[in-house]
């Protein structure tokens, strides 16, 4: 009798850990274990929304998390989920609308989002000051210029924050000024631009006392969404794959956390990767940016995602035909991987 009561108790626990919250891999859960390559690619060439990544990397929260972890610059700005798709990373850094656009077409449901890393739109409305040309309102944009990217969401944007302020969409000429943006602004070929960052262009032209007047899109009409998303292929996430996801994710989440209590940490290492920055640019980039890479629910774990706003931005794309079929939230997203999270139930 003592040796069975024995091996109840110590089989009791292992149950009641199968039943609730999956088991979380502590910091040191990999110490004498051969560390998993993992590739991340970034959405764009290393910058302060990465700081909490890099942040991470040179804590060694990664190494603690049993993942040799290799970041990496896609070649373009497109290239991020076809490498994905291609399975030549394990994780891609990507856009809500641009996952919602890829589900759409030929990856369909394969890519899903397992985090958000920047968890409100940093696309902007932004215009300078010289002379009285700000635009402080949406309503003066009648009979401006306003450069895009081209990117046709952009142009949904425009079409919904136009309406919204009751200016007729044919008074306003836009522009694609491709990835030109602020040259364009600052050298008078257009009157404002949609598409550049509040966080990161709108910093920088303040630094430089450009007086820019900067206008959020997600206050001016369009639906809110998470500007950067962590995204993988859903056939990825077998067993295996799903232990690395989340000790990614755990290791993302302390090293986010060491950004909140010291901002300039990360800094280092994102320089190193990327010397051409500019340390005191960056340093005020991740100052303006920290407020969104934390869910506005602070009870919420790092990179939570909030199904409704998905569902409400997917239908907002629908509508405006970007989409051919209404996203399914459901699938673009799971939260089941996040730090302190379980296994969600179906819905």
């Amino acid at each position: 009798m003592p040796r069975l009561l024995l091996l109840l108790l110590l089989v009791l626990p292992l149950g009641l850990a199968a039943c609730g919250e999956k088991e979380e891999p502590g910091p040191g859960g990999a110490a004498g274990r051969e560390l998993e390559p993992f590739t991340l690619v970034l959405d764009y060439f290393p910058n302060a929304d990465h700081t909490g990544i890099y942040a991470a990397q040179a804590a060694g929260e990664y190494e603690r998390a049993g993942l040799d972890l290799t970041i990496q610059a896609p070649p373009d700005p497109a290239a991020p989920l076809k490498l994905l798709a291609a399975e030549r990373a394990d994780m891609a850094i990507t856009y809500e609308p641009e996952l919602l656009l890829a589900r759409d077409g030929a990856a369909k449901e394969e890519l899903v989002s397992v985090a958000a890393l920047v968890q409100k739109p940093l696309t902007s409305i932004i215009s300078l000051g010289r002379g009285g040309k700000a635009i402080s309102d949406p309503k003066q944009l009648a009979g401006k210029r306003v450069g895009t990217a081209g990117i046709p969401y952009q142009s949904a944007y425009l079409k919904a924050i136009l309406d919204k302020a009751g200016v007729d969409p044919k008074s306003v000429k836009e522009t694609n000024v491709g990835f030109n943006l602020t040259p364009a602004l600052v050298s008078g070929r257009v009157d404002a631009t949609l598409g550049s960052f509040w966080n990161y262009e709108g910093v920088d032209l303040a630094r430089k006392r450009r007086d820019p007047t900067v206008l959020r899109v997600e206050r001016l009409g369009v639906p809110t969404y998470a500007e950067l998303v962590l995204a993988v292929r859903r056939r990825s996430l077998d067993e295996r794959g799903a232990s690395k996801v989340r000790r990614f994710l755990q290791a993302t989440a302390r090293g986010h956390a060491q950004l909140a209590k010291d901002p300039s940490a990360g800094l280092d290492a994102l320089l190193e990767a990327n010397p051409d920055l500019e340390r005191g640019l960056q340093a005020a980039v991740v100052k303006a940016t920290l407020p969104v890479f934390s869910p506005e629910d602070r009870s919420k774990p790092f990179g939570y995602q909030n199904t409704a706003e998905w569902r409400a931005y997917g239908e907002w794309m629908r509508a405006n035909r970007l989409v051919k079929r209404p996203p399914n939230a459901n699938r673009a997203l799971t939260n089941e991987f996040l730090p302190g999270m379980g296994l969600e139930p179906s819905q």
